[in-house]
């Protein structure tokens, strides 16, 4: 099967972009975020797509950047955090190898600081993250080949993690 050598799952803050960079870099690859795909065909943030249109409409979008990015990437790609609530996309990311980057509550607190600019995350952060993961955990879990927590760790411990957990080392 052709197309990415490692997919980042996990939620919104984990560190997927800064990890996929590092990671890639690592590995001597490219590396892509299908939110920055989204952000430069739409020309706008997508906390303003979600404003402007809604989540179903940004869900659609998602779903076409995602199948998009697996059918013509072949370094690291990082999903948006929602981007595995779409079956499809779920059934695309079997067979390949997936990452799923966790972290606990506190942990996002403090690295996102759980502020508005996360529009699902508007009112009472906390709580609508911890929502959030209860629903989407599991979604992570089954499209996962190796699991990585990335509490209390660096960048840089992360993507050794990766690496380990997907035994890719190279360079």
């Amino acid at each position: 099967m052709s197309g990415p050598l490692v997919v980042l799952v996990g939620p919104m803050g984990v560190g997927k972009s800064t990890v996929g960079q590092l990671l890639a870099a690592r590995l001597g690859t490219a590396y892509r975020d299908t939110d920055d795909d989204i952000v430069a065909a739409q020309g706008r943030t997508i906390a303003d797509i979600f404003v402007e249109e809604g989540e179903p409409a940004f869900r659609a979008l998602e779903k076409e950047a995602v199948a998009r990015a697996l059918a013509e990437h072949d370094g690291v790609l990082a999903l948006g955090g929602g981007a595995i609530l779409d079956a499809d996309t779920r059934r695309l990311l079997a067979g390949r190898c997936v990452v799923y980057l966790s972290m606990d509550v506190e942990e996002a607190a403090r690295r996102t600081g759980l502020n508005a600019a996360r529009p699902l995350l508007a009112v009472n952060p906390r709580k609508q993250w911890r929502e959030l993961m209860e629903a989407r955990r599991h979604l992570y879990e089954e499209v996962a080949t190796a699991v990585v927590a990335t509490d209390d760790r660096t960048p840089e411990e992360v993507t050794e993690a990766v690496l380990d957990a997907v035994e890719l080392k190279q360079a």
